[in-house]
């Protein structure tokens, strides 16, 4: 089969679905990282909030509640990393035997289009997953550098180097937690790339459902405004 037989297997409306579903996803990170000045999102407030944290670091004695603090964010980023790795393996078994799912497919009257269209939907779903296992992964070392920084900042205050090594940890932090949630917003399209199974018009559904979640969460929640009031009261 040649690859304009294949590309013949896909409607135009299959193909519109899959550029919504990226577009979507790109768009999205783009506004998150890149607010207008005037709304900035959830992602950008946390930004402030981990700068005055590796400030406030500086005088606190003991400082096991910071260790505590970058060691659960480590867990986390352990823990979806794990979780996706299990995925991705799910995905993999079930992309060795799509016949079966072509055949439950057209049981529940879902279509009836080849292995390989059941394939390439399957490798869609991969891709984001994998995109997001990376990000994960990379965020938990960050986060390990951050954990060194964080050691390395003098208990002196007065010392030259306390305030200059806490602002490096603090944008190691910032660093990693762009890449975290870099790797939950792949994890979200990867979700919504599963109702592509069920046909493009529910991947259209599935891509602007999670759009909007996102887009709540980090520009119009509830969260935001609390954390948003707290940053205006730190100014004043």
């Amino acid at each position: 089969m040649t690859w304009i037989d294949r590309t013949l297997l896909f409607t135009p409306t299959d193909y519109a679905a899959i550029l919504l579903l990226i577009a979507a996803w790109l768009f999205i990170s783009w506004r998150i990282e890149n607010p207008a000045q005037a709304r900035p999102s959830v992602s950008m407030i946390m930004d402030q909030y981990r700068r005055d944290w590796m400030r406030e670091m500086v005088t606190r004695e003991p400082r096991v509640f910071d260790a505590q603090v970058i060691n659960a964010m480590r867990q986390g980023s352990t823990f979806f990393a794990s979780t996706i790795m299990i995925a991705i393996g799910g995905a993999l078994a079930l992309l060795g035997n799509t016949e079966r799912l072509a055949g439950v497919a057209k049981d529940l009257a879902i279509g009836s289009a080849p292995a390989m269209v059941w394939e390439i939907k399957i490798l869609i779903i991969i891709l984001f997953l994998s995109n997001a296992f990376l990000k994960y992964v990379w965020a938990h070392r960050l986060f390990g550098y951050c954990a060194v920084l964080m050691a390395a900042v003098p208990n002196d205050p007065d010392d030259e180097q306390a305030y200059s090594r806490a602002a490096q940890a603090a944008e190691i932090c910032v660093t990693a937690a762009r890449s975290f949630n870099r790797a939950l917003r792949a994890t979200y399209f990867a979700l919504a790339s599963v109702a592509w199974i069920l046909g493009p018009v529910a991947l259209m559904l599935g891509t602007a459902i999670t759009f909007g979640v996102l887009y709540r969460r980090e520009f119009t929640s509830h969260s935001r405004t609390v954390l948003l009031t707290q940053t205006s009261r730190t100014q004043t």
